[in-house]
């Protein structure tokens, strides 16, 4: 079996951004994680370990008892930003600077007067973040969730993470089911996410499979094996090098590796190694 890595994968630039400011805080037990920093299950029991207090991110109503909240990377709202401070916590913001960016377009298209529709999994803590400062808005996923807006403006924004190809499918799916709307597309899709995704095109070309390293609740990493389906490469999205499937694996010659961009690289290179290992024992 001949192993093929991506040449984009892994970690983006938020997300080491956030850990290196986490890696800085002296006092662990005064902080509690207003939600997951990341989603990687490694990086959160590192965090849970290192006796850090994590908020589970559908129960964030509730104020921290700790004097210090952290915002992660996914962002929250500005009116959860201002309930916080005003229960007296000092906030340590580690919002991706991207992710900040759809919240400034999101609020400037509803100062414009438009009707907001933003392209993203409904209930995606990062989603969740920008629809709460909106007062007339709309979250869709697919084409099939498209509708007639009651507006004659249209202001169209996307997810950090949406796929290209799902943005372009709801866009044409918003100008057919509103033919007399004003539309204004701002592209909030981040480069790293486009840059995954361009990388695991090129590289299905090259493999009869691939494997697909990230955490299970990550939007990014799932839309990497939503992708591989799509163009019909058999993949299997896995954690760690323990949810590897060597049988599975031994049915291929030429596998590729990818992997989502809240994955460590320390992960990667296991998940890598124990596919090595496993073309070792399979020779042998």
């Amino acid at each position: 079996m001949k192993i093929v890595r991506a040449e984009v994968m892994g970690m983006c630039f938020g997300v080491r951004d956030a850990l290196k400011i986490i890696q800085k805080i002296a006092d662990p037990q005064s902080v509690t994680i207003h939600g997951q920093l990341v989603h990687n299950e490694t990086v959160l029991v590192q965090l849970d370990a290192s006796g850090f207090a994590m908020t589970d991110e559908s129960s964030r109503q509730e104020v921290p008892e700790t004097p210090v909240v952290l915002i992660t990377a996914h962002g929250v709202s500005d009116r959860e930003r201002s309930r916080l401070a005003d229960a007296g916590k000092r906030i340590v913001d580690t919002t991706c600077p991207l992710v900040t960016r759809v919240h400034q377009a999101a609020l400037n298209l509803q100062k414009q007067g438009y009707f907001v529709v933003l392209i993203g999994r409904r209930g995606h803590v990062e989603v969740q973040g920008i629809i709460e400062d909106l007062e007339r808005f709309d979250v869709v996923s697919t084409e099939d969730e498209v509708k007639r807006y009651p507006a004659d403006r249209l202001g169209i924004i996307c997810q950090t993470t949406a796929p290209a190809r799902t943005v372009e499918r709801i866009r044409e799916a918003i100008a057919r089911h509103n033919p007399d709307a004003e539309i204004r597309f701002v592209d909030t899709v981040c480069l790293p996410t486009k840059e995954h995704q361009r990388s695991l095109e090129r590289l299905i070309e090259q493999v009869d499979a691939m494997v697909v390293v990230g955490g299970s609740n990550s939007n990014n990493t799932r839309e990497l094996a939503k992708l591989c389906q799509e163009r019909g490469i058999p993949s299997i999205h896995v954690q760690g090098p323990n949810d590897l499937d060597p049988e599975w694996l031994s049915r291929f010659e030429n596998v590729g590796l990818t992997a989502g961009t809240s994955t460590l690289d320390s992960t990667i290179d296991e998940v890598h190694q124990a596919m090595l290992q496993m073309t070792v024992n399979v020779e042998a």
